[in-house]
């Protein structure tokens, strides 16, 4: 099931890339970007998540907090993270749950072969916990700076 604006966001517990746990609950009150890509430091994922580093400051101007989320473990999470000097939490979620939850685990066709992975979706979630906006089947280019246009729309 989809999930839609307006919809409560599912709550999720997730260890990020320093060792933290990060749940959405806890995060109340901040206007939430929950971006899910496929894989640490491939060329899509380090061009996305360098986009959302080089604009972090702007989305804390506008009350917001940036995720990333993928199914690699902490230690892929860290070498991605020091290797691009990345300025936010990666989340590692290993078994899939928070991927499920959001929907963004779907069938994939690499060379003939089907495979379930992540397809590149963000979430903004709102300070009441409500999801404010979705983008399913992310293009990478200018993505960070339409994600921060919502966001600055959804802080008020």
């Amino acid at each position: 099931m989809a999930l839609e604006v307006g919809v409560k966001a599912p709550e999720f517990s997730a260890e990020s890339d320093s060792g933290e746990i990060v749940k959405l609950s806890d995060l109340r009150g901040k206007v939430v970007v929950l971006y899910f890509y496929p894989k640490d430091d491939t060329p899509g994922c380090t061009q996305e998540a360098c986009a959302f580093r080089d604009l972090k400051s702007r989305f804390e101007e506008a009350g917001a907090v940036i995720y990333g989320v993928s199914r690699d473990d902490i230690r892929s999470h860290a070498k991605f993270r020091d290797k691009h000097g990345l300025n936010f939490p990666l989340l590692s979620d290993p078994d899939g749950q928070i991927c499920q939850a959001y929907d963004v685990l779907k069938e994939k066709n690499m060379y003939g072969r089907k495979t379930i992975g992540i397809e590149r979706t963000t979430y903004v979630i709102d300070r009441d916990g409500a999801i404010a906006a979705v983008f399913p089947k992310v293009k990478v280019d200018g993505h960070a700076e339409e994600v921060l246009a919502k966001v600055r729309e959804v802080a008020g």
